[in-house]
């Protein structure tokens, strides 16, 4: 069992930036894919950006490529996205995940797709 837990969100101007946070326990996530999620009020839960085990492979959602960077330090068994040039439109409750299996490059994009989520922490961009 992974017990996944975020933090770094908060209130931040349009342009600004936030690290988003994904410590793990319970278990290694070093043989996991793993993943960033976002839920706006109304809206459905959308992938923001995975990455697979290895580090070797990314994916972002367009909306956020060439702002949003997702990193991960097995070491310390935790994740990462920066975010960079937000917008008020990404202002959301964001959600870590971890899936405990599939290839080198494997980057999963469905929310069914993984096996353990966080709590989520808000994220809010004013304009």
């Amino acid at each position: 069992q992974v017990q996944l837990e975020e933090s770094g969100g908060g209130l931040v101007q349009a342009g600004g930036s936030l690290r988003l946070s994904c410590a793990a326990s319970g278990r290694t996530l070093s043989s996991s894919a793993v993943g960033w999620f976002r839920q706006a009020p109304g809206k459905e839960r959308d992938v923001v950006a995975a990455i697979s085990w290895s580090g070797t492979s990314t994916y972002y959602a367009d909306s956020v490529k060439g702002r949003f960077t997702i990193s991960r330090d097995s070491a310390k068994n935790t994740m990462y996205l920066q975010m960079n040039g937000l917008k008020p439109e990404d202002t959301a409750v964001y959600y870590c995940a971890a899936a405990p299996r599939g290839g080198y490059y494997y980057t999963p994009r469905r929310s069914d797709d993984y096996d353990y989520w966080g709590q989520g922490t808000q994220v809010t961009v004013s304009s």
